[in-house]
């Protein structure tokens, strides 16, 4: 059998010293260009970063999170990937970590909290210097394992002065509560919900306390709310408005855990033959691009996703670099008031019904 030459040229890995001999600099200004640019003449970062591309050096990260006992990494565990209200905050996220200094990895939990439990113990594993966490019902012993790894985590998509972890966010039952005291302004009293599942989730939780206790301040009975819960999908929230339309007692506003539910709602109604809002009054939550594109234009909750994004960024960065107290941001989420929502007809006898192939009058 053929064997290679024993005097074969063996590939090296081009180092620090490679580089500041190839730039004519020493190593400490190699270093300097590398992590702090703005300190380097731009002459001499020039030929330092040319020379980096020359010889395709990679700085050793692992030894260098082992000099400063920090990866300069940040966790962030959502509940889906498949939920487009998660995106855009997330990306806001990225770009204030980015400005510091930092690198995001991402995991999902897919609504689990085992799933997220296993999820923070592998990423504190692989060395994450802090989490971004959504919500804050966990397992008391999820922030015992953090505190005594002296790991910082942060809570987004809710607010909560008094938590454990510090947040940035906002006030899920207020915001709905905000929208339900519209509606009952607006004259309707029979209100019935599409949420996501409440168990393991304070965000979808709260919301239907939002509508409860703006019920209760009208002097309705909070307990006659009808609650459909059902996962995430446009699919999903069509199949809970006809549930929802089947009952006795029909609705005659129905508000929705989130923008997606509540298109698939309204989906449903076109289908059943239910003008939206003259029939029908249906409404949403978040504020994604799909609720201006709706037929008719979703009235919903602006979440402030890229803010609350720049904002956990911030503190988080803060609370991992400088060891700065926990910092708790709430930030508002205002109702944008659309095409989807008006006055009832319960007066005249509640929402006429017709279903595909019927005569209408």
């Amino acid at each position: 059998m053929d064997r290679a030459p024993t005097d074969a040229p063996r590939l090296t890995t081009p180092t620090l010293q490679d580089v500041a001999a190839r730039a004519g600099v020493s190593t400490a200004t190699v270093s300097r260009a590398l992590n702090f640019p703005d300190r380097v003449a731009a002459a001499t970062r020039d030929r330092v970063m040319q020379a980096v591309a020359d010889l395709g050096y990679s700085p050793n990260f692992g030894a260098r999170a082992m000099a400063a006992r920090r990866t300069n990494t940040i966790g962030a565990i959502i509940p889906t990937m498949e939920n487009a209200i998660f995106a855009r905050g997330l990306q806001a996220f990225q770009d204030g970590l980015r400005a510091e200094g930092f690198t995001l990895l991402v995991a999902s939990s897919a609504y689990s909290a085992a799933e997220e439990e296993e999820q923070i113990r592998t990423l504190v594993a692989r060395g994450a210097d802090g989490l971004l966490l959504i919500g804050h019902e966990r397992d008391r012993r999820i922030r015992d394992f953090l505190d005594a790894r002296g790991i910082p985590a942060l809570v987004t998509w809710a607010f909560d002065a008094n938590a454990a972890h510090p947040s940035v966010g906002f006030d899920n039952r207020a915001a709905m509560r905000t929208l339900a005291d519209r509606a009952i302004e607006m004259g309707h009293s029979r209100l019935a919900m599409i949420s996501a599942d409440t168990v393991g989730n304070d965000r979808a939780a709260e919301r239907v306390a939002g509508v409860r206790k703006a019920m209760a301040a009208a002097g309705l009975d909070a307990a006659d709310l009808t609650v459909i819960v059902t996962p995430y999908g446009i699919d999903n929230g069509g199949r809970a408005l006809a549930q929802l339309m089947a009952r006795d007692r029909a609705p005659t506003v129905v508000l929705c855990g989130n923008d997606v539910l509540a298109v698939g709602a309204l989906r449903q109604a076109r289908l059943m033959g239910l003008d939206v809002p003259g029939d029908l009054s249906i409404t949403g939550f978040d504020d994604i691009e799909l609720a201006q594109v709706a037929v008719p234009e979703l009235t919903t909750v602006h979440v402030p996703h890229r803010k609350m994004g720049a904002e956990a960024a911030r503190v988080l960065a803060r609370m991992v670099r400088d060891g700065a107290p926990a910092e708790a941001v709430k930030l508002p989420a205002d109702l944008r008031m659309r095409a989807s929502l008006a006055p009832p007809r319960a007066r005249r006898g509640g929402p006429r019904m017709w279903w595909p192939g019927a005569s209408r009058r």
